[in-house]
């Protein structure tokens, strides 16, 4: 009995993992997947290049003409290929603009030494596929990728085309990415908008409450801080040690909170999020911060989320440090890197000098990496009623009545490179994480298994929903 009790929890676990491939559809997505993971793509020592083709391969021998298909690689970034393939609609002089899938192939580091698996394997475990790119953005690159062909042998043919473009360099600042596409190969990608990486669901003992809408982005910004000084021998200490300046002046940026800013999206989404929220101090507190920005104890429970801090407000933190030139001599110079996520509405002014009144006159300068003046980023993309009306009705078709959230990205996506040359772009996934379980940029990357199935469902139907509209 104990024998036979074995091999039925193996025949069981055997047809659970089979369950999760139930289709031919999920399983060439399940393919593409594993093919994009297991090819390191890290945007400082991986090879993009190496995924594009691969993807293009897959494409041509799937029919798609080379036409529909280009493959740009910078000439001075071999490694940095970018793809795009297009999906003709029925065309005519009334079809409407197509609708752009964007996602990009790159990712950032990942040591082996750090990882307890090879994060450039595709594993599976306790429910979750774990990887370097398995939710940032790899899962989405494979769903677009596995949803063109699927429609494609299918012989669908949409209303309007139905464009995809998987780029490098999103991880390394996106010049040899969107930003070139968006700038130089426009007609390419030219689209009524763009679905992009940033809208996820969320999930709360495993049950969907909320899917997101992502409908605007904060912008990345760099400052090197530098404190600088004539140095000497380590054996006579002075008060004016480089190090120690430099180090006063990160703690004061530690110690600062930049006030509440909200805008139309994260106000909508903190009203939103008010309802499916169970905890009730918190869902007040997100009622309190919309009608009455200024207030601080909303403020600090809200706090408690770094998620929620991060959107109520311009965060800034410091993440590189360097100092000295030897064991024995005081510090000439030390240095430091402060990364801001700055709200789009907001100006790169204002960060400078809100950052040097915080220091005050502490001898440490703080210089903007790039030159750059204005307004940080492009507005919020007003959303049209009928790409709302769709992500509506595909979210409620498969989770039921949960809200549709808008959401405004922390982090930073190549959304903003569109939006700057007038492609509306949102962020809308339908995959679903648990707080922060994904851990993207970390260790153990992951995304459930059933939320990357439920994902490549929502956005096969969601863009044949939208392809299949005649009118703006």
């Amino acid at each position: 009995m104990r024998r036979l009790s074995v091999v039925t929890v193996l025949a069981l676990a055997v047809s659970v993992r089979a369950a999760a491939q139930s289709t031919p559809h999920e399983k060439l997505a399940h393919d593409i997947y594993k093919e994009l993971i297991e090819i390191n793509t890290v945007d400082s020592v991986g090879s993009v290049t190496k995924a594009v083709e691969a993807l293009a391969a897959r494409f041509k021998a799937e029919g798609f003409p080379d036409s529909d298909i280009h493959v740009l690689i910078p000439d001075n970034a071999p490694t940095k290929g970018n793809i795009v393939v297009r999906l003709h609609g029925r065309g005519g002089p009334n079809a409407p603009k197509p609708v752009l899938l964007l996602a990009h192939l790159d990712v950032v580091a990942a040591l082996r030494s750090d990882w307890p698996r090879d994060p450039f394997t595709l594993n599976e475990e306790n429910g979750f596929f774990l990887g370097r790119g398995t939710a940032d953005d790899k899962s989405m690159a494979s769903i677009f990728a596995a949803n063109m062909i699927w429609m494609k042998r299918e012989g669908y043919v949409p209303d309007r085309d139905i464009i995809m473009a998987l780029t490098a360099d999103e991880e390394g600042g996106g010049s040899n990415g969107a930003r070139t596409l968006a700038t130089q190969h426009k007609d390419w990608i030219d689209a009524a908008y763009a679905i992009n990486e940033g809208g996820d669901g969320a999930l709360v003992n495993a049950k969907p409450v909320t899917n997101g809408l992502m409908a605007a982005e904060k912008v990345s910004v760099n400052f090197t801080f530098t404190a600088l000084n004539s140095g000497g021998h380590s054996s006579m200490p002075r008060p004016d040690n480089a190090i120690y300046e430099l180090s006063k002046a990160l703690l004061k940026v530690s110690e600062f909170e930049f006030p509440v800013v909200l805008n139309p999206v994260t106000t909508a989404y903190l009203t939103q999020s008010a309802k499916a929220q169970p905890d009730k101090e918190f869902a007040a507190a997100e009622r309190a911060i919309v009608a009455n920005p200024t207030d601080a104890k909303a403020s600090a429970v809200l706090a408690r989320d770094p998620f929620v801090h991060s959107v109520l407000r311009t965060t800034c933190v410091a993440t590189r440090l360097a100092g000295g030139h030897a064991n024995n001599a005081l510090p000439q110079t030390a240095t430091a890197n402060v990364n801001c996520r700055v709200e789009p509405t907001s100006s790169y002014e204002y960060v400078l000098a809100t950052l040097q009144r915080v220091l005050g006159d502490t001898g440490v300068k703080i210089t903007m990496q790039g030159r750059r003046t204005g307004v940080v980023g492009a507005p919020p993309s007003a959303v049209p009623a009928e790409f709302l009306d769709a992500v509506t009705a595909v979210t409620k078709k498969m989770w039921g009545d949960i809200p549709v959230v808008p959401q405004m990205s922390t982090g930073a996506t190549d959304g903003k490179y569109l939006r700057e040359v007038g492609i509306p772009t949102f962020g809308v996934s339908g995959l679903m994480y648990e707080g922060e379980e994904r851990n993207m940029h970390g260790r153990d990357e992951k995304i459930r298994v059933k939320s990357y199935y439920d994902g490549l469902k929502f956005l096969d139907e969601l863009v044949r929903t939208l392809s299949t509209r005649t009118k703006m």
